[in-house]
């Protein structure tokens, strides 16, 4: 069966395995597990090289470096987690569904915020920035954060105490443990379609702090990734929408 990008997969279950010279088989499944890795790396490393390169070449426009309560700062230290977990759903629906549709679009969103995680930690790099929030997040927001901190606990959502300072404990279309336990034990199509519903409800909330820094960011680079991230998640956002309905199903409710 092809791959998303292209390339026919081999079916381990009939390919012969791979000794290693020490009486030890390898199979193909281990050999595909170890070259997915190998990509996820490289295009990080991608990333992270493109972030330090689009830097160093205009700094100069640039006045000074960002500091660390900046919008720039903030948006890439959060973003880079909200990035992480829809990597993390992507892999699963990429790795476990039998839907060409969903894994196509689990392997778009997978491989895109992997470079775009190494962009913002080039960046952060370069600045001398903490590579993860400290104390919450969306503090670099100002008061919108408090408007989805209010709004959430209004609506009911669980928002764990903590931060404080403008500060939110978790940000807008993060799945919890729970979803994401659940999501790894489904199969077939429930699977499919709670990937659909996540990762929908995950680049809406996503959204809340893209447009921000895309309107605040203090850095030419950062506003444009941020403006780029819109478009892309903007257009994902209506085709996954598009999917749930092919399928039969509803989307999760809108995150606040």
């Amino acid at each position: 069966m092809p791959s998303p990008d292209g390339v026919r997969e081999v079916d381990p279950e009939v390919v012969p395995t791979v000794s290693t010279g020490a009486g030890r088989p390898v199979t193909a499944g281990w050999v595909r597990i170890v070259v997915a890795c190998g990509a996820v790396l490289a295009l990080l490393l991608l990333g992270m090289a493109a972030g330090l390169l689009i830097s160093q070449s205009r700094l100069s426009s640039d006045a000074t470096v960002p500091a660390p309560d900046s919008v720039a700062v903030g948006f890439c230290q959060d973003m880079t987690v909200h990035h992480r977990q829809a990597v993390r759903m992507a892999g699963i629906a990429r790795d476990r569904s039998t839907d060409p549709a969903v894994k196509r679009i689990a392997f778009d969103i997978e491989t895109n915020q992997i470079e775009q995680i190494g962009r913002m930690q080039g960046w952060l790099n370069l600045w001398g920035r903490d590579s993860q929030p400290i104390g919450g997040h969306m503090a670099w927001m100002g008061g919108a954060a408090a408007v989805h901190s209010h709004a959430a606990s209004a609506s009911g959502s669980p928002q764990p105490s903590g931060p404080s300072g403008g500060a939110v404990a978790v940000m807008p279309g993060m799945a919890t443990d729970a979803e994401l336990t659940q999501l790894q034990q489904a199969s077939g199509r429930d699977l499919d379609i709670l990937f659909l519903q996540l990762m929908l409800r995950h680049h809406q909330g996503g959204l809340t702090m893209i447009r921000y820094a895309a309107a605040h960011a203090e850095i030419g680079v950062v506003r444009n990734l941020a403006a780029q991230m819109a478009v892309a998640q903007n257009n994902e956002v209506d085709l996954l929408t598009s999917m749930l309905t092919q399928r039969g199903a509803a989307p999760l409710p809108a995150p606040n």
